[in-house]
């Protein structure tokens, strides 16, 4: 029997009310291995979750988000059969299942997990490659967003996938719940800083013109004080990816953002298996991937969001945990075969 549909009678887990403006609650990383001795990296910090619930009739609860997914993917097939299949989809006794927005599905992915950067004990395990979001990149319907199953995300032709002649394999996870999140809504703040009212996150709006070691970024923004503030941080994947507009061509708007173009930039996240590497964001374009940590990019502090900071004296880190236990779990260190998916490529 399905249950009608009705407009909620409370908001959902994933909307706070704060000064009369409806905010979402971003979902953590998932991170908690050590990757480096320098504090500031992404398991330094904790925040909201992750927190799932497996509801015992194929759907799992997202506590942080308040959104219900599909404990089991949908399986491969093209982004027009994924949308049909989303409007028709029955489950759990409810009839209005969706396709997940951009950010929506990137915030389901868990980063302290590998291939795939789902919690297991929660989803089934499938041969995605990728997961179908209903975003449409900006100026080209013929792309959409996608979350693969390195971790990235990223707009992909629609043609790729399988089931419409490319090579790539597709799925489809659909979402319901809570009303699909609005995207960044930036405000210009004191002292050059700019706030997200969707996350409630504040960001540094004049970023340092010079570009840094993944390590020298996380030592820049532990050191910041702006307008009076010094808990200054680099953020952590979700963070940045966060204040990425994909409903407009440039991710990061000028006004709030002066010489915010150029390139991508880094995020207190290390790819889950590797100490040498960290993931960064292109604020030309939102598209996620990973460099080596040597590599010189752009960096934009933040603060803010409810995060609590863990000790700053650390032991060092352990490289033989991450050859011990390859491509497993939180210190997992496998490598990638050449046919598997790489970040948000």
């Amino acid at each position: 029997m399905l249950v009608p549909r009705r407009r909620p009678l409370a908001l959902a887990a994933s909307l706070l009310v704060a000064a009369g403006v409806l905010r979402a609650v971003l979902p953590d990383t998932g991170q908690t291995a050590r990757h480096t001795r320098t504090f500031g990296e992404d398991s330094d910090f904790s925040g909201a979750g992750p927190s799932l619930r497996d509801n015992g009739d194929g759907t799992v609860s997202d506590v942080v988000t308040g959104l219900t997914w599909q404990r089991v993917d949908g399986g491969e097939m093209t982004w027009e059969a994924a949308r049909a299949y989303a409007r028709d989809l029955r489950l759990a006794g409810r009839d209005d299942w969706r396709l997940p927005t951009s950010h929506e599905l990137f915030g389901i992915l868990n980063h302290g997990r590998n291939r795939p950067p789902l919690d297991t004990k929660f989803f089934e395990r499938t041969e995605a490659e990728y997961w179908w979001s209903a975003t449409t990149r900006a100026g080209d319907a013929s792309r959409v967003w996608v979350a693969n199953a390195g971790g990235g995300t990223g707009p992909h032709p629609v043609r790729e996938t399988v089931s419409a002649g490319g090579e790539k394999r597709i799925h489809v996870l659909c979402v319901r719940g809570a009303p699909p999140s609005p995207g960044p809504r930036l405000r210009s703040g004191i002292a050059g800083t700019v706030t997200d009212e969707t996350t409630g996150l504040v960001w540094q709006g004049e970023a340092p013109v010079q570009r840094m070691t993944w390590e020298e970024a996380i030592a820049y923004c532990a050191g910041l004080n702006v307008s009076g503030h010094g808990d200054w941080r680099l953020p952590n994947i979700k963070e940045l990816r966060s204040l990425c507009d994909d409903a407009a061509a440039r991710p990061l708007p000028e006004a709030l953002f002066p010489g915010s173009g150029g390139g991508s930039a880094w995020t207190s996240t290390s790819e889950n298996n590797r100490l040498d590497r960290a993931w960064h964001v292109n604020l030309d374009t939102g598209l996620v991937t990973h460099a080596v940590k040597s590599e010189r990019l752009h960096v934009r502090a933040v603060r803010g969001g409810g995060v609590a900071a863990g000790p700053r004296e650390k032991p060092p880190v352990d490289p033989e945990s991450f050859r011990r236990n390859p491509g497993k779990g939180k210190d997992g260190g496998g490598k990638r075969r050449r046919d598997e998916p790489g970040a948000g490529r």
